[in-house]
């Protein structure tokens, strides 16, 4: 059992913070004009959200509660609080800066989960099909910010 709650805690600590970062998409979508940013937030926003019903049905499926808020600390809660502070600049290079920042932290996280031994294979697997879309959301906003500028 203990086993089990050591990967439910790893995985709610990701909860958190895949909640925090679809929340900063979702104020980011009404900071910007442009429409192509503006849809690529939205996107980013639902594909958090999904990667949080994934790791919920997966604490669950290992007999633990899953985290309900997106309360979270430490470095990836100052990245993105400095996110949520470009927004008030409404400037969307900036934005896509913090974006770029933040996703790089998740981007550590999710690595270093994925380095520890114990994972199961199936999470493993999810673990690593949300990263590679992290990784490509890196991307999509590298190449916006020199469309932008």
């Amino acid at each position: 059992m203990k086993y089990e709650k050591e990967i439910s805690d790893r995985l709610n600590e990701l909860i958190e913070k895949n909640m925090n970062a679809k929340d900063g998409y979702e104020m980011a979508i009404d900071k910007v004009e442009n429409t192509e940013v503006k849809n690529f937030f939205k996107n980013r926003a639902r594909e958090r959200a999904r990667f949080v019903k994934e790791l919920r049905k997966e604490v669950w499926d290992k007999g633990e509660v899953p985290e309900n808020s997106g309360n979270i600390s430490g470095e990836l809660h100052r990245t993105w609080m400095s996110l949520k502070t470009a927004f008030s600049s409404d400037n969307e290079e900036a934005i896509l800066e913090e974006t770029i920042k933040g996703e790089k932290s998740s981007l550590e996280e999710y690595n270093e989960i994925l380095e520890e031994k114990a994972m199961p294979l199936p999470v493993a697997n999810i673990l690593r099909e949300q990263r590679n879309a992290i990784e490509a959301t890196v991307t999509k906003a590298k190449n916006f910010e020199v469309i932008l500028s």
